[in-house]
């Protein structure tokens, strides 16, 4: 067979995205296959947001080192990229005696981790601080370098960067085997066809250990782990400014309360150990149980604003740490496995550390010179009267508002599509929009959306899905109805 690329990698989620945007930097072919129809469709897409800043996490494991690396890049990769990120700070509370003593001791974990800043509160200075706390609350550990970050739009610009330097992506390719042949090189085999690469690269999430296990003898088991949320309109003014946590346990961060970077507010997640990991339906006993824990921190708690629930997977291992780097019993086999939280925080710095153990393996050249990427304009919802006046100047799609509730534009939307890893399904568009995130979810724009896809891409408007694979949002169309030739009879 001949070779498909030197490089192959599984899974675009953020650390499949941030690894490709590293490798794209030296002089070699690189692929990326993913199962979805879509960039960020795993726990990318489905999680809090939030880039800890890495006080959790226990010293010397893999999870504290690459934390806070990471977290420490992401100011400048946002700023770089143009996607929206905010320092806006934590808390982890304390209500008794022993949540004091686990505050206290997350600020020496977080210390001999090297994150700056650490500090316990009074309750006095708490409620001045964030007057809709639970007076019940006693102390916090306040944590002023969390920041908040769009996690899917960072997982696009990554990928769209990756792609101007020459990375190229494959969707709807889900991996069925893969193998090592006599003369060193791999073979993936996908549900369509197959394909050869010097290195493979497995970043495939929820999948990652079925991977890994058709490659090394050192079996891996994998935990998945189910977070429901709720998700509240924007407001001018959120009932909190920063992230608010309680007190970990070995289930994870536990339920938090956390603005958006869009303004919305943020209440979850559970943590639910289910046997399927595509398995992100919601649940009222999941839903209920978000609440009941949520009012502990925000006694006043209303979910009146609710615009809608949603669930992700994380992808736990039982040792409770990464796995990342090569596998010393398959030469040119990489991976990154078991990137749970702090997975998006982590996820610029083991990008950046597999991309250099890759190419020194290869003995890859960097370039001299990479495509810049360009910086996104301003989203018209954010845009002073001015400046969108001149933006309907410059191209007159700017005045045709196509979602209502978010204020995002026609030109927006065919920009979207037409990026260089572009949406191809509603809920790409969404993502990388916002149209359709709103209050009436979609009621009033899913329509033109999915016309204006078909436009751009020349996909049957019958053929446009909401979110890929059997996710078709019309049986036929009117036309075809009014003529009496419509396929479901």
């Amino acid at each position: 067979m001949n070779m498909t690329a030197d490089i192959i990698v599984i899974g675009s989620g953020i650390t499949g995205c941030a690894v490709v945007r590293e490798l794209s930097r030296f002089h070699a072919s690189v692929l990326v296959l993913d199962r979805e129809s879509d960039l960020a469709e795993g726990a990318t897409k489905a999680n809090s947001g939030i880039v800890h800043a890495g006080y959790d996490a226990i010293p010397g494991t893999k999870k504290a080192f690459y934390n806070v690396r990471g977290a420490n890049m992401y100011e400048s990769l946002a700023k770089e990229l143009g996607v929206p990120y905010r320092r806006c700070g934590a808390l982890v509370l304390a209500f008794d005696e022993e949540d004091k003593k686990t505050i206290a001791d997350l600020k020496a974990r977080g210390e001999t981790n090297g994150v700056t800043g650490l500090e316990i509160l009074d309750r006095e200075t708490l409620l001045k601080l964030e007057p809709n706390l639970n007076p019940e609350v006693v102390a916090a550990l306040s944590v002023p370098t969390s920041a908040i970050v769009s996690p899917y739009e960072m997982a696009f610009a990554l990928a769209d960067d990756a792609a101007l330097n020459g990375v190229r992506f494959r969707f709807d390719e889900e991996v069925v085997s893969v193998s090592k042949d006599s003369d060193g090189c791999f073979t993936v085999q996908t549900d369509k066809e197959a394909f050869c690469c010097k290195v493979l690269v497995n970043c495939a999430g929820a999948f990652g250990a079925e991977i890994h296990n058709q490659l090394s003898e050192e079996k891996l088991t994998m935990i998945h782990r189910r977070g429901q949320y709720y998700l509240l309109d924007r407001a001018a003014h959120q009932p909190f400014d920063r992230t608010v946590f309680q007190c970990p346990s070995v289930m994870g961060k536990g339920v938090l309360v956390s603005p958006t970077v869009h303004g919305n507010l943020l209440l979850g997640p559970t943590a639910e150990d289910i046997e399927d990991p595509l398995d992100t339906a919601t649940t009222s006993s999941g839903l209920s149980d978000i609440i009941q824990k949520a009012a502990r921190t925000w006694s006043g708690i209303s979910t009146r604003t609710n615009i809608t629930n949603f669930s992700g997977v994380r992808a736990h291992l039982p040792t409770d740490d990464f796995v990342v780097g090569p596998c010393e019993e398959c030469p040119g086999y990489f991976e990154a496995i078991g990137i749970e939280s702090p997975g998006l925080s982590s996820a610029p710095a083991i990008g950046q550390d597999l991309a250099e153990m890759i190419a020194d393996h290869l003995s890859l050249a960097r370039k001299e010179q990479t495509v810049p990427y360009p910086l996104p304009p301003v989203p018209f919802h954010d845009m002073t009267p001015e400046q969108r006046e001149q933006a309907i100047q410059q191209d007159p799609l700017y005045g045709n508002i196509i979602c209502r509730c978010e204020v995002v534009t026609e030109a927006e939307i065919r920009r979207a599509i037409r990026r260089p890893v572009g949406a191809r399904s509603v809920d790409g568009v969404k993502r990388r929009t916002r149209a359709g995130m709103g209050r009436c979810q979609g009621g009033f724009c899913l329509p033109r959306v999915a016309a204006i896809i078909s436009e751009e891409t020349g996909i049957p408007l019958k053929e446009v899905t909401k979110n890929g694979g059997d996710s078709l949002l019309l049986s036929d169309t009117i036309d075809a109805f009014l003529k009496g030739g419509h396929d479901h009879e």
